[in-house]
């Protein structure tokens, strides 16, 4: 992971001249799906950043598994609301893990019971007080993974979320209040990814930034020189060019 980071971070300092290429996977699904590259610099942490199908056996010390969830607490939410809960479960407590673990669906389990820690990530639907929808619940829980995910990424962990799971039996299982939707669960854990990575493939920025009408492409996109040669500088001090 350091290495992935460390060819990012050199990209950037050379201004993105070069392209970053991910190491390729083993199968022929992988082998086949288009690569994407970066058009214009990112931070590091961003464009190292990858879900693991591979995990290594060592365990997340306490303190990183705390400062993750302390990432998670200090992210942005509509009127502060702060509508995420976590369950957690880390591996060293068998059985706590094992339950957890089974709530997971089979297309997922083989990988999942690698891992040093399962997260279960909870949205509340309603406000606080007032009962009122809260319309961007699952967002803002989206945005609180984010920064657990960056955190984690920092300090070399991987996290991979997960669709496949069983909402109901979880919910039932962690007797979760009925305004309380579950949405994923997070698997963390020192990821290998020189066995199990997968191609990064992303749609262009025209395939989703639109102005005026719906998909009616932006303009500043189609003038990729826009911006050439301007500085790029990130709050740790990594600096590029565009």
């Amino acid at each position: 992971m350091h290495a992935v980071l460390g060819r990012n971070r050199e990209w950037l300092l050379n201004g993105g001249a070069e392209r970053v290429e991910p190491p390729k996977g083993n199968s022929k699904e992988v082998e086949e799906m288009p690569d994407s590259s970066l058009d214009y610099p990112i931070h590091p942490l961003i464009a190292g950043r990858y879900s693991p199908f591979e995990f290594e056996g060592r365990l997340i010390g306490d303190s990183d598994l705390l400062a993750l969830l302390e990432a998670a607490r200090w992210s942005a939410s509509a009127a502060n609301a702060q509508p995420w809960s976590y369950i957690v479960a880390k591996r060293e407590d068998v059985e706590q893990f094992a339950r957890m673990l089974g709530c997971i669906d089979e297309v997922n389990r083989p990988w999942a019971e690698q891992v040093s820690v399962l997260i279960v990530g909870c949205a509340r639907m309603t406000h606080e007080g007032t009962g009122a929808t809260y319309i961007t619940a699952e967002h803002d829980l989206g945005l609180a993974s984010a920064n657990l995910v960056f955190e984690a990424t920092a300090r070399g962990i991987g996290v991979h979320q997960m669709t496949y799971i069983d909402r109901e039996k979880l919910s039932v299982l962690y007797q979760i209040p009925s305004d309380v939707k579950v949405v994923t669960v997070l698997a963390l854990g020192y990821g290998r990814r020189d066995v199990a990575a997968k191609r990064r493939w992303r749609k262009p920025l025209e395939g989703f930034v639109f102005r005026g009408a719906w998909a009616e492409a932006l303009p500043l996109l189609k003038s990729p020189a826009v911006g050439a040669g301007q500085p790029v500088r990130f709050c740790d001090g990594v600096v590029g060019t565009v």
